[in-house]
Formats: C-alpha cells, sequence, structure tokens
C-alpha cells in the first residue's frame, strides 16, 4: 500500500477559487446571495452552515429564558437576544476562521474539509487573518453592552476558544474543550439579566458541555477514517463501537443537568414538559446513529437545532405562564 500524505498547498493541484465546502448544503443563503467575492469569507465563518451559530447561541438563549423566568418577567429582554444573535454569528464565525487557520495542513489532507477556503487556494492565510480580526471586533462591541460581569465571563472564554484547535493534536476527547466553550453562553447569557451566578446557569452549563459531547461525538463520525489516518483524536475514534452508548450517556447526563437546572431555577410545568419532549429528541438521536453512515450522522447532528427550540419553547411558556 502506499503511503498517504498530507496535501499541502505545494503538493494538491489546483482548485477553482470560488469553491463551495462539502459538507454545505447546496440550497444556502450565503452561495445564492452573496456576491462571488464575498463568498470564500462566508465559507471561512460558516454563514453556510448556520447549525454551528445556532448551537452556540441556544444557551444564550436557554440562560436569558431561564433568568427571566425566575425573575418574574415574561420574556428575555429583547435587546439581549438581539445581541447574543449577532454575537453568536461573529464569534462562531471568528473561532472556525481561527481553526481554520491552525489546522489549514490537516484540513488539506481530509476528503471532507479540503474544500475549505484556505486548503482550496481560495483565501490566503493572511487574509484569513485579517477577517478574524474583523469578527473579533464585532464580537467585541456585542460583549461592551452587558454589565461587567457578563463582560470578564466572554473574555474568560477565549481562553478555551483559542485552545480548542489544538487539543485534536494532543487528546482523544478534542470534543469536551469544543462542550466548554459552545456552552459558555449559559453562564453569559444568566449574568447579563441578572448580574450574578448560581446553581441553575452552573447546572445548564454542565448540562450543555454533555450536550455538546454527544453532538460533536455523531459529527465526528464523519471523520473517523481520515482521523486516524493523520492522527488526530476523537471521540468518534476514542469510543469506538461503543459511540452509541457514549453519545446516550452524555445525552442522558445533560438532561439530568438540565433537571437540575429547572430545579434550581424554579420553573413551572411547560419548562418541564419542553425538557421531557427535547429528551425524546435526544433518544430518538441515539436510536438513529448508523456508526458507519456519514451522512446520517451529519443529519443527527444538524437536527439538535430542533431540540434546542423545543427545550427553548417549554422555558419560554414556562415564563410567560409565571409572570
Amino acid at each position: 500500500m502506499h503511503e498517504r500524505r498530507p496535501e499541502t498547498p505545494s503538493t494538491r493541484p489546483p482548485g477553482p477559487v470560488d469553491q463551495r465546502v462539502a459538507d454545505a448544503s447546496r440550497e444556502n443563503l450565503s452561495d445564492r446571495l452573496l456576491p462571488a467575492w464575498l463568498r470564500p469569507y462566508a465559507r471561512l465563518a460558516r454563514w453556510d452552515r448556520p447549525i454551528g451559530w445556532w448551537l452556540l447561541l441556544l444557551p444564550c438563549w436557554w440562560a436569558a429564558t431561564l433568568a427571566a423566568d425566575s425573575l418574574g418577567r415574561a420574556y428575555p429582554e429583547p435587546w439581549h437576544v438581539v445581541l447574543f444573535l449577532v454575537g453568536a454569528i461573529a464569534m462562531r464565525g471568528a473561532g472556525c476562521t481561527f481553526n481554520d487557520i491552525v489546522d489549514r495542513d490537516l484540513d488539506a489532507a481530509v476528503a471532507r474539509t479540503r474544500s475549505r477556503p484556505i486548503p482550496s487556494g481560495a483565501i490566503s492565510a493572511r487574509r484569513a487573518a485579517g477577517f478574524l480580526v474583523a469578527q473579533a471586533i464585532v464580537g467585541l462591541v456585542v460583549l461592551l453592552q452587558f454589565n461587567g460581569l457578563t463582560i470578564g465571563l466572554g473574555i474568560g472564554s477565549i481562553v478555551i476558544v483559542a485552545l480548542y484547535p489544538f487539543l485534536k493534536r494532543v487528546t482523544n476527547l478534542p470534543q469536551l474543550g469544543l462542550g466548554l466553550a459552545f456552552s459558555w453562553g449559559a453562564l453569559v447569557g444568566w449574568t447579563a439579566a441578572t448580574g450574578t451566578l448560581g446553581l441553575a446557569p452552573v447546572l445548564l452549563y454542565l448540562g450543555g458541555v454533555a450536550w455538546t459531547v454527544g453532538y460533536d461525538t455523531i459529527y465526528a463520525l464523519q471523520d473517523k477514517e481520515d482521523d486516524a489516518l493523520i492522527g488526530v483524536g476523537s471521540s468518534a475514534l476514542l469510543f469506538g463501537a461503543r459511540a452509541r452508548l457514549a453519545v446516550a450517556v452524555c445525552y442522558g447526563s445533560a438532561v439530568v443537568l438540565w433537571a437540575g437546572a429547572l430545579i434550581a431555577a424554579g420553573v413551572a410545568w411547560p419548562a418541564w414538559a419542553g425538557l421531557a419532549a427535547a429528551a425524546i429528541q435526544l433518544g430518538w438521536q441515539v436510536a438513529r446513529i448508523d456508526l458507519a453512515d456519514g451522512a446520517l450522522a451529519l443529519r443527527l447532528f444538524k437536527s439538535n437545532r430542533t431540540f434546542g427550540l423545543i427545550l427553548l419553547a417549554g422555558l419560554l411558556a414556562s415564563a410567560v405562564l409565571s409572570a
């Protein structure tokens, strides 16, 4: 057998500058509506794959809604809701851009990621760095609209975000680092509304970490062979044939932790109904997992937006009822 080595900018064949990314929907709005010069930047920030910013945003909205309920308000502060949306899109894009700069040589060696803008040659690493700074500035402007505790928490998350791209090189569970970063909104959303921390947001955060490890393990099923070949770690490789069980444990732990958050916040029955319905959706995901079907893994991963909206609906209904 011939040894496969990573493609680098000097060894890979030239490709088109305006190249779609392999796992993006053909009908995504970025490719349909944006001018050609902007599309590679949109792909770098994953605007063509909105599921990522949804998964970053949902813990913010959960926490903001749960905090509103605990304060006797019918809904979270609308301005905060908008700020979290803008911030999630900006910071998810910044994180993905940083990740792609760091991982450009690894991405060139993986079938699903070699079409990304930097390894494909659509954008240089230098221009990507400039785009990273621009997105980070947007995120900073959003963060500065909140109280001091929230600003401090937001700045503190930068350390986790910066470390995440390197974790796959030193650990078989980089998904844990992603969970620590992507669930941070559970803390920020609560402090933005209350100015304090407490047991409820901490349990909401820990549940989010477990949930993220679960759904990103499903996502990692797409890359098992390539990850093993180039020598990077992932939970899909770590758990192997027990990946379905591992996802079930992660999801089950998340539900238990979130139940604790609901108890600590003193919510009404619609929140519990929402959690129960959302838990059924997670169980559906686990039942559908096929370790050999990467396309199905991607669909199950994306279904976590539906899960998050179900949980959000229950929390919002509880706040309305209790106000």
